[in-house]
């Protein structure tokens, strides 16, 4: 095969993507940084792998799209890595000292799951890896007369407390230990993935292709990588606990996210065949996986608290979750996992229709709705509700607490409201009619959408966050009941919402699956939920609104009209759209940044380190084949967080 087909225009990108995460990564998260390389390299050679020797007819994937396996296996992983790196510098700026212990009276109970934590977190830190990384000023702050303070504080031999300061970076610390553990468990995901993808495309080479050779070769590469990775694994999971039994139950706990994928992974693909590309699958995956172990984990803690031991608990329940994201994380697993309980509902009644006399098979699809809509309120009006108290301890119903939190500030709550539905209002009207009597390309249609994403929440993502995230969850909800209501076409919306989506459809989506509104909102949504935490990033949360607003609404559009040099002869992509693209997210930058001073956030970042995350998104979105919707803001995001 030819360098320039092997090397293309995403995976130059791609690896660039990695290149800066990889330079970004401080030596304390060495193990991290190994694992993602090796990942990043089994995933290049399984695709060079699978394009070489066009097995994918095996899987039944989206037409026109390429396989997209390197840039699906290292985005969330990369995701995981670039919060590490932000966190990890976060504790390397702002050091815990001596003096933020105080010996005054108090209950050593109350704080004693979190510092056995901070002393496992803290010694590791500070082990010979951290020494090595040059950080004296860290090892000093964070060395064996705090440690020892801290004991004594957990034997009683003193009456301690400890200060605020103290405290935020105990909590720093334990924030890092969970993205520590999510980060391992989103690359064995993928990698267990890449794997399955190994086995599954594995053929005797064909002697009579030129290309036979490099797909052995990617083949043989592909175990190698398997047997490192495993013992970079086995190696930082020795090393970061001292016991036997919880090393051993830390890798079962990865080893079952891997196993979990591959299972999701195969039935996504048969399930919604030529829908999405191996890569998007992988993503999609790899992402459920994550946030469903998410929620197992908060559960099975929350059941056996009383018996399992502090410390064990402490890293089972990961970091302190607010009631708003216990909401959005019930809601949205429940109605991902209501299709499997309506299906043997349905299925029940079908069979009774069936045998039944004719005056009961007139009321078919009334009955069938009527189980449809009255299981739907079952499932979020009681078992999610019941979850939601159990794992949060609200201090009343959940459906209480979303009214009280809404009306706790209704005058600008209420009015954001009323202004997000005048805004979909008159921009579905008015362009669903231009849909139906324009000649206009449905693409440049859709982009408009995209700026109607920029005008609803950029004022809300300024002045009021916690609301915006709240009504993400709110609307990816009733995306998710349309979407199930259109593809089971439930009498007597059905129909009619099945219409009205096929209007703004493109050739990414199917007859049974659109997923373009699902994309364009998870991709605004996600940089905001994911900067709930510690984020010294102020641009960061708008990672999504930026890219898919802005940056490929003006692509396009300018592209479009003015393009005249392409990146490829066979891509539609021009040289003109994507320097639009990338001026104009440098420009709303520009603009934005102001903005947010004047609500207290300052601006951490180089230029030279914003315009790099910008260039790359921009050239990803004129390279890459896959769902840009998906993978662009997780791509900037990650960028914007080094």
């Amino acid at each position: 095969m030819a360098l320039p087909s092997l090397f293309n225009g995403e995976r130059a990108v791609v690896v660039l993507f990695i290149a800066r995460t990889l330079y970004a990564a401080p030596l304390s998260l060495l193990a991290e940084s190994l694992s993602f390389s090796l990942l990043s390299l089994f995933a290049l050679s399984v695709e060079i792998s699978v394009e070489s020797s066009s097995p994918i007819a095996q899987f039944s994937t989206r037409p026109g799209a390429s396989s997209g396996i390197l840039l699906g296996a290292v985005t969330l992983p990369v995701v995981g890595a670039s919060r590490l790196i932000q966190l990890s510098r976060a504790l390397s700026l702002q050091e815990i000292g001596v003096e933020d212990f105080s010996h005054e009276n108090g209950d050593a109970s109350a704080l004693a799951a979190e510092l056995r934590v901070c002393v496992k977190v803290i010694g590791w830190l500070g082990s010979g890896a951290c020494q090595r990384s040059g950080k004296g000023r860290w090892r000093a702050a964070v060395g064996d007369e705090v440690i020892a303070s801290i004991r004594r504080y957990l034997r009683h031999e003193a009456n301690c407390s400890l200060r605020p300061s103290a405290m935020h970076q105990i909590r720093h610390l334990r924030e890092l230990e969970y993205l520590r553990l999510q980060y391992w468990a989103m690359a064995a995901s993928c990698f267990s993935v890449l794997v399955f993808l190994c086995f599954i495309f594995h053929r005797p080479p064909d002697s009579n292709r030129s290309v036979s050779s490099l797909g052995d070769w990617g083949r043989r590469f592909g175990l190698l990588s398997i047997a490192l990775f495993a013992a970079v694994g086995c190696m930082f999971s020795a090393t970061k606990f001292d016991s036997g039994w919880r090393t051993t139950a830390m890798l079962l706990w990865v080893l079952c996210h891997g196993f979990a994928a591959v299972k999701l992974f195969q039935h996504v693909v048969h399930t919604f065949p030529a829908c999405a590309s191996i890569g998007e699958a992988l993503l999609v995956t790899s992402g459920l996986v994550i946030y469903f172990g998410d929620t197992f984990s908060c559960t099975v803690a929350k059941i056996y608290e009383h018996l399992i031991p502090a410390e064990v608990m402490s890293e089972q329940h990961g970091i302190k979750r607010s009631e708003t994201s216990t909401i959005i994380q019930g809601v949205l697993l429940g109605l991902l996992l209501f299709p499997l309980f309506i299906r043997s509902l349905l299925q029940v009644w079908e069979q009774y229709t069936s045998s039944a006399p004719c005056k009961v098979r007139d009321y078919h699809e009334m009955g069938r709705s009527v189980i449809f809509y009255a299981s739907l309120a079952f499932v979020l009006g009681v078992i999610v509700p019941s979850w939601m108290q159990f794992v949060q301890d609200f201090p009343a119903h959940p459906v209480l607490w979303v009214f009280d939190f809404v009306f706790s500030e209704p005058l600008k709550r209420i009015s954001l409201c009323m202004y997000w539905v005048a805004v979909i209002c008159v921009a579905v009207l008015r362009f669903y009619n231009i849909s139906k009597n324009s000649k206009i390309e449905r693409i440049l249609l859709r982009k408009y959408y995209h700026l109607m994403a920029v005008l609803m929440f950029v004022p809300a993502l300024i002045f009021q966050p916690k609301f915006l995230d709240l009504a993400f969850g709110a609307a990816l909800a009733v995306f998710l009941v349309l979407e199930i209501i259109r593809v089971w076409r439930i009498w007597p919306l059905g129909h009619l919402v099945n219409q009205f989506m096929n209007a703004f459809t493109d050739h990414r989506d199917s007859d049974l699956l659109i997923v373009s509104h699902f994309s364009l909102l998870l991709g605004c949504a996600l940089p905001i939920w994911m900067s709930s935490g510690f984020n010294d990033r102020p641009l960061a949360p708008f990672a999504g609104i930026l890219s898919l607003g802005i940056g490929d609404t003006m692509a396009s559009m300018v592209g479009h009209k003015y393009g005249v040099l392409r990146w490829s002869k066979t891509g539609k992509k021009t040289i003109e759209g994507t320097a639009a693209g990338i001026t104009s997210v440098l420009a709303a930058c520009s603009v934005l940044l102001p903005v947010l001073a004047t609500t207290g956030y300052i601006f951490t970042q180089h230029w030279f380190s914003l315009f790099l995350a910008v260039t790359v998104s921009g050239l990803l979105e004129a390279y890459t084949a896959q769902l840009d919707n998906a993978f662009i803001p997780l791509v900037f995001y990650s960028l914007l967080c080094l």
